[in-house]
């Protein structure tokens, strides 16, 4: 299995187009050590000689495309190497990149939960949009805990956990949510047996989500915030971490805490990481108490093969 990190950052990127805080002045500064980012979305695959499943379809989709060869192979006049699309949820910044897929010459093949597919034909009729273009060819992802095989994509299997979260703002079902809002996705190595967990919208701590971790050679999980209180300290937000759906990295009950408690051989990585949080500095503190723990923070172009 080959695991391709096409974005890493939160929605908005990192920079932010908008935002001027220490991190994203300091980017475009040039007086940070740090990295600019995408924003999230992962490509993964079971066979060198295979094409990708595309996981998340982000806004900056097409830079992801120029920057990663292998999705597009040009075998013919009009080629990709994205064999399929899965979604985790109905957001936005995992959503919009869709659009960017309408020139295909048949049906895009789309897996996702049937509360995202409301989403995207009620709250934010993407799907609906697409009908006029190539089209799409929906596939609903068990939540049962079931594996399942996606065509195009040999040697892969899936399994899907319903996560704690809230739906996007526009969610026939915001104020009300429902399991499949949001997914973990456990990605199987059909011949190895290797595991990876990816989780990039992560809200709270469970007994199922915590199973799907341990059982995992590789976890892939939210690193939106460093604190609970980011963005409300940083005056851009009066919300905390927890209450948009992401667990913040750092306190007690936090993402490091419970990473820490995984067997000692599990590769831990976070993504979806917000413009704000300090660990994009790579000289921070922050950064350097995550290394001491043996915890990663994802790139874009970040491989991870099992």
């Amino acid at each position: 299995m080959l695991l391709h990190v096409l974005g890493s950052a939160a929605g908005g990127g990192f920079p932010q187009w908008n935002c001027n805080c220490r991190n994203c002045a300091g980017v475009r500064a040039g007086t940070l050590r740090t990295r600019a980012r995408t924003q999230s979305s992962i490509c993964v695959r079971g066979d060198a000689s295979a094409d990708w499943a595309l996981v998340n379809a982000s806004p900056d989709l097409l830079a992801q495309i120029r920057a990663h060869a292998a999705l597009q192979p040009a075998r013919a006049p009009r080629d990709s190497g994205i064999a399929t699309v899965l979604l985790m949820d109905g957001q936005v910044d995992h959503t919009t990149g869709l659009y960017m897929l309408r020139e295909r010459g048949t049906p895009l093949p789309l897996w996702c939960a049937d509360p995202v597919h409301e989403d995207l034909t009620r709250g934010n009729p993407i799907l609906r949009v697409l009908e006029h273009y190539c089209g799409v060819e929906r596939h609903p992802i068990p939540l049962d805990g079931s594996e399942f095989t996606m065509a195009g994509v040999p040697g892969l299997r899936f399994a899907a956990l319903p996560l704690a979260s809230k739906a996007a703002p526009y969610s026939p079902h915001r104020d009300a949510p429902v399991p499949g809002d949001n997914i973990g996705l456990t990605i199987i190595d059909a011949a190895s047996g290797q595991r990876v967990f990816y989780a990039p919208g992560l809200g709270e701590r469970n007994g199922d989500v915590d199973a799907a971790m341990r059982a995992a050679h590789c976890v892939l999980v939210d690193g939106t915030f460093w604190t609970d209180d980011e963005m409300i300290a940083l005056g851009f937000s009066r919300k905390t971490g927890r209450s948009i759906g992401h667990l913040p990295i750092s306190g007690p009950g936090g993402t490091l805490e419970w990473l820490g408690s995984l067997p000692a051989a599990t590769r831990k990585v976070l993504i979806h990481i917000n413009n704000t949080n300090p660990i994009l500095d790579e000289e921070s503190a922050e950064r350097a108490l995550l290394t001491r723990h043996g915890v990663e923070v994802a790139h874009d172009g970040l491989q991870i093969a099992l």
